[in-house]
């Protein structure tokens, strides 16, 4: 029996929304990288077992030899190939993933980008204050970025945010189901207490209902990722600072190491399966460093 390979990727992208909550970005990465997959062998594939080591060596290696790409894009592609591979062997329509055989180019450490203190200052201070339709608005906006600046949630975490997973009492915040299905709590500074109380204070005069934290300016459903982008793409604007919503996920990370938070604790607030992935924001703080270097017995 024949599987389309367009509609079995339709079928992967469909679950990976809807039941793994993946973000509208991610399935636009997974399309994009089957749309190029299936362009270079000129649309002739069309059943799943056509999809070879061979065929799929021929095509990264191939591209990776002419310049066209990076090793990066190498292994983003590779990346979300596999995932759809993997997929495919889970549920049966293939025997074995043909993309594990073959080897992946070893890529130099990158340190996290991140912004200083006072441009995330300025970007909460901006978020609240730039010109809006609604007051409601206001309060939204800026707990939003304080969640992601004093919480380092990603962004679909925090538009995954339901009202019982923020204790306001207790002052920490549960995120279920982050990266990898984990489960983590992330306690509360007492200035992002009181944007989230100010905002939690505007839902409630204006009698929006939702089970979602953050909402819509309806108030009937959660705030969406592409609403979310707008909003990081207007205050990116108006304040003059070059950001993302994970850029601002590195900023807390670096800031709290610079704090003096030791590197267990880190770990767990930003969710991390291994340390090793928390240890690369010791060396993207320069601040930390010359901290440390202060330490010298000879300086």
């Amino acid at each position: 029996m024949k599987m389309n390979i367009i509609d079995l990727h339709g079928q992967f992208c469909q679950e990976a929304l809807l039941i793994k909550n993946y973000t509208p970005a991610t399935i636009k990465w997974y399309k994009d990288a089957m749309r190029r997959f299936l362009k270079w062998h000129d649309g002739k594939l069309e059943d799943v077992s056509e999809i070879t080591t061979d065929r799929l060596r021929e095509y990264l290696y191939g591209k990776r030899e002419s310049g066209c790409w990076s090793p990066d894009t190498f292994l983003s592609i590779y990346k979300a190939l596999k995932s759809f591979l993997k997929w495919c062997v889970g549920r049966e329509y293939l025997e074995v993933n043909p993309i594990v055989a073959i080897d992946k180019p070893r890529l130099a450490r990158k340190l996290p980008k991140r912004i200083t203190e006072q441009e995330a200052l300025r970007v909460m201070e901006y978020s609240f204050n730039m010109r809006t339709s609604y007051r409601f608005e206001r309060y939204r906006n800026r707990a939003l970025f304080a969640v992601m600046i004093f919480s380092g949630l990603r962004a679909q975490e925090v538009l995954n945010l339901k009202t019982t997973h923020v204790d306001m009492e207790n002052m920490i915040i549960h995120v279920f189901e982050g990266k990898g299905g984990h489960d983590r709590v992330v306690p509360m500074a007492s200035k992002l207490q009181r944007y989230l109380r100010e905002y939690l204070e505007d839902v409630k005069r204006l009698k929006k209902r939702s089970e979602y934290f953050f909402v819509t300016l309806r108030g009937d459903g959660p705030f969406t990722y592409n609403g979310l982008k707008r909003v990081v793409e207007r205050v990116r604007s108006g304040s003059g600072v070059k950001f993302s919503s994970h850029k601002l996920r590195h900023t807390f990370a670096t800031l709290m190491l610079e704090a003096g938070v030791d590197l267990y604790s880190l770990q767990k607030m930003m969710g991390h399966k291994s340390i090793e992935t928390t240890t690369i924001y010791l060396s993207a703080s320069v601040n930390l460093l010359q901290k440390q270097m202060l330490k010298h017995p000879l300086g």
